[in-house]
Formats: C-alpha cells, structure tokens, sequence
C-alpha cells in the first residue's frame, strides 16, 4: 500500500479485493468526525467528480467515519483504526477527531495518488483495497518550522504548507515571524513595526560572504485577520500554530522601527534600518523596563490570535557585547544581583516565562535559553544538536529535538556541486530518514521529557516557493514518518523499503505540484552552482 508515513500495523487483503466508490456512495460521520468528513468530501469529491452524499446508508456503499473510546483507550487520541471491505464499506474509527482525520488522510493515500488532485482526469476506477490498519503517532509534536521574515511568504504558501503538513501528518506549524531582516505581523498598538519593520532596501543574495545583491525591496506582513485565517485554516486540519518572535537578539526589524528598544547608550539606533544581510547581528533588546511593557503589550495581541499553549520566544544567538558595553545595562545587572550577560539574558527570558504562565500559556525557545539558568517551566527546541536537549530533559524541562545536524532542511542535500543551496553539509533522503530524536543518553524517565520533534527551514537562500519545495522536499516526508511512526533504531531502519515506498509517493507529491529534489539530483532550473552558499569545512559530528 505503499503508505507514508508507514502505520504501525497494516493487514492487506490482496489487490483484486477492493472496496470501489461509486456514484452512489456515500460519506457518513458520527458526532466528533464531522470535520474530518467535510475534509475528505471535499478534496475526494474534487478529484473523484463523485457527490459522495452525507446521507445515512441503507446498504454497504458507504465511507464511514467515527469517533471511538475504543480506538483512544487502545491507541490514544491521535490513533485511528481502518477496516475497508467490499461488503461492508470503509469504516474509518479514532480516538478523537484529530485521530478520525489522521485516519482520512490515509484513507485518500490507499484510492492512489489521482486523490490528490484537484479536478478529475475522466473515467476511472477508484479503489480502496481490502485491508485493516492500526495507527498512532510516536511524538505528540510533529513540528515544522518556517521562516518567513528572512524571506516573507504570501498566505497561500502558508496554506499550501498547512496541507501539506497534514498530508504527512505533521501537526504543528512552527512560524517564525520575526527578525533582524522583518517583522511579519501586524501589531495593532505598534502600527510601526509592519510600516517600518516589514519592509527592507534590499536583499543579500546567498550567504553573507557573497557579493551578490538583489536591489529590489523585499516585505510584507500579515495582518491580523490574516493570522486568524491561518490559524483557523490550520486548526481544521489538526495543527497547531505556535508562533516565534525573538528577543532579545535577531530584533533588528523591531529596533528600526522603535530606535527606543535598543542600547541607544552604545548605539545610535535611529540609524539603523531593518537589515539587509545575513548572519549573528550585535544589535540587540535592551533590558529596559521599557522594553519589557513593549514587548508584553506585542504578546498581549498576539495570545488573542494564537491560542495554542506554546509561545516561542527565539532566545537565539544573543550577542552581548551591546550589554557590556551599555551603561545602563550593567546598572540593571547591579540592581538585579546578576553576575554577567548570560544571566541579564535569563533574567529577561524568566521574565516572559512568568508572564506567559500567568496567562496559561508556557514558554518555549532554543536552547541558548540555558545560558544563565533555564527558566522555570520553559521547553526547549534543541537546534545545536542534542547537547542542549538532553541537558534540559535531564533537569525535568520538555523538549523538541530539532538539530541542525539532521533536520536543519536548508542544509543541501548532496554533495554536487550545482546544488542550487549549497548551504553547510550534505543531509539527504535517507539521512533525515535515519534522523533519531530521543538520544540514548536519557533514561526512560527522562526521555518522556522529548515531546516531538521538528524539522526547520530557514529562508534567507529562498526567494520563492518553488525553492522551498526544492529544499523541503522530499526530506519533510522522511522526518514525517521519523516523528510520528514506530521506527526501529537508527541503523536497523529499512531504506530500501523506505526508497520504494517514496517511489509511489513521489507521484502524489506530483498530483499536489510540489517540486521537489528528484531522487536523481537537481533539475535543470534547479541548478545554480557555486554562489548561494559557503561549505565549511569538515563535516560535523552527528551527535
């Protein structure tokens, strides 16, 4: 059946037996299912041309779908059961709905890849095969991180993106909206920081290092009825959307547009503008008291639009040379018995710890959090390899292993030279596919601390979808069945079966025009050798 991610029990009944829709069939949904069905209507009914009418059925040509205590107590909330028959229809169970529309999305992989187009192609036959399938996620986060304030993403890629998370079963959308390149966000109280902070001159093309500009000013931001939508568009599908604005460094963008926020003692910052290139920018928050009403009045709206439990607060790559350097944030140091910067930093992240929890909401952030002590009932996003991770599992904190070493998507994906982003190491397919989030450095105890993994893509190398589909896939759909199927250790997965699952999968991915790496390197417009990017040298260590 070919299926990705694979299920954890999958029972066919052999390929002439199958369940084949028809004109008359129809699609049901018990209480609790009902979004999952008006889903898989809608996208079946587009590709099939068939009414598939919710109508009760009087006979067995009939898609059933259901919320069931038995499928939860068995095989948790998320987990879902497929029977599918001649003689007695498809009958699609989970153990909420979440679990109903992991199942559906599984149901469209089984009728072949023309279910994921969007009109019908003419006559056909549409078949589900005969089989019973028992499935549950491994992770309860399934992450996926896109940056969209190195290079901003029109809201249809952003829906493109959520469908297909869904499709491989990815359940939260990590969205990076802010940085020292732009501000992508409307905040009502701060109407400057999309006038100003959304928009730069131009754009470095390729790594800091190269020459290359492209003149043109690049922005755009979303306004908030536009994050609703996404929201709203997400939570149909299952996901959550945690959304990322950084402090207190990668805050350019935020400084352009209210000089006020920055170390305006060491740095004149009405001179600054959002920034033009790429890398670890000096200029960063100041830990005023100002800065901390600022920034709680931005997450204020922001808890209005996003109401998941998760608030990212970046906590990455800080510089702290404005703060030896600044007066008044040593004199803050002093009044606050700090020893050094790590901590003035922790102080400032343990500030909007507590702040958040106030509100019900937990704080999450790299792993640069640890420095100076980790805020008390803060998780972590472990991107500089496992160290950071397992540091904070072992203290009791949650964590989201993402390391740059494995599931860094940016990163270029062979060694040839005419990748189009030759960014860092060579990280394919069957790479990401061997990727393992739990390290075995951790008890079992504290192993329940790595609540899911996260792939990330960052954008300052990509200036269009078609680049980002280039560099997501195929590699999101290896981390997919990473995160949510029960895969062996590392170096007993199966990649020659894995490789011949994806080659039935790639046509599905074709059926959704994704443009993706072929398994046979770049395409002759993917190709752009030798000026994007800077390989280091010596691979690193991979754990």
């Amino acid at each position: 059946m070919d299926l990705i991610p694979a299920p954890r029990h999958q029972t066919p009944y052999g390929t002439d037996d199958a369940f084949v829709l028809g004109p008359e069939t129809t699609l049901t949904a018990t209480p609790g299912a009902e979004g999952a069905a008006r889903w898989l209507r809608g996208v079946l009914a587009a590709a099939t041309g068939l009414p598939l009418a919710p109508v009760e059925p009087s006979g067995k040509d009939v898609i059933r779908l259901a919320v069931d205590d038995a499928v939860a107590r068995d095989l948790g909330p998320e987990g879902y059961r497929i029977m599918a028959a001649p003689n007695s229809g498809v009958h699609v169970f989970g153990g909420s709905p979440a679990g109903v529309f992991w199942g559906a999305q599984t149901l469209r992989q089984l009728l072949g890849a023309d279910a994921f187009r969007r009109a019908p192609l003419g006559e056909r036959e549409w078949r589900v095969p005969t089989c019973q399938i028992q499935d549950a996620p491994r992770f309860a986060w399934r992450g996926f991180m896109l940056d969209v304030a190195r290079h901003f993403m029109p809201k249809d890629v952003v829906f493109k993106y959520l469908d297909l998370m869904a499709a491989h079963k990815l359940n939260v959308l990590h969205f990076h909206l802010t940085d020292d390149q732009g501000w992508r966000v409307e905040i009502k109280r701060y109407p400057k920081l999309t006038e100003v902070g959304a928009w730069r001159e131009r754009t470095k093309v390729g790594l800091r290092e190269s020459p290359l500009w492209d003149e043109r000013p690049h922005g755009g931001y979303y306004t908030q009825d536009d994050i609703r939508e996404i929201v709203a568009y997400a939570a149909e599908r299952h996901i959550t959307v945690v959304p990322e604005v950084d402090i207190p460094g990668h805050s350019q963008a935020a400084i352009a547009a209210y000089p006020e926020l920055g170390n305006t003692d060491v740095v004149d910052t009405s001179a600054l503008s959002v920034l033009t290139t790429w890398g670890v920018n000096p200029n960063v928050l100041s830990p005023a008291e100002s800065t901390l009403r600022f920034y709680e009045n931005v997450f204020a709206e922001l808890l209005e639009l996003f109401p998941g439990e998760f608030f990212h607060v970046g906590g990455d790559e800080c510089p702290k040379d404005q703060w030896r350097a600044s007066r008044s944030a040593q004199e803050r140091m002093q009044e606050l018995g700090l020893e050094d910067e790590d901590e003035l930093q922790s102080w400032m992240i343990g500030h909007f710890d507590h702040w958040l929890t106030e509100r019900g909401r937990r704080l999450i952030g790299w792993d640069e959090i640890l420095e100076g002590g980790l805020a008390e009932g803060a998780a972590v996003s472990s991107w500089q390899g496992y160290a950071g991770g397992i540091a904070a599992a072992k203290a009791g904190h949650d964590v989201v292993m993402c390391p740059q070493t494995h599931v860094y998507l940016d990163w270029r994906q062979s060694e040839d030279p005419e990748e189009p982003v030759p960014i860092a190491h060579a990280r394919g397919l069957e790479d990401v596919f061997r990727f393992e989030p739990v390290p075995p450095q951790l008890t079992e105890e504290e192993a329940a601390h790595v609540i899911g993994t996260q792939a990330n893509i960052w954008t300052e190398v990509m200036d269009a979808v078609r680049v980002l589909d280039y560099m997501a896939f195929p590699r999101l759909a290896a981390f997919a069945e990473v995160a949510w199927s029960d895969l062996p250790a590392a170096d007993e997965r199966d990649w020659p079966e894995f490789e011949a699952r994806m080659r039935t999968h790639y046509a599905r991915l074709d059926a959704l025009g994704v443009e993706y790496r072929p398994p046979g390197g770049p395409l002759p417009w993917q190709r752009r050798p030798g000026v994007l990017g800077r390989p280091k040298d010596g691979p690193p260590p991979i754990v």
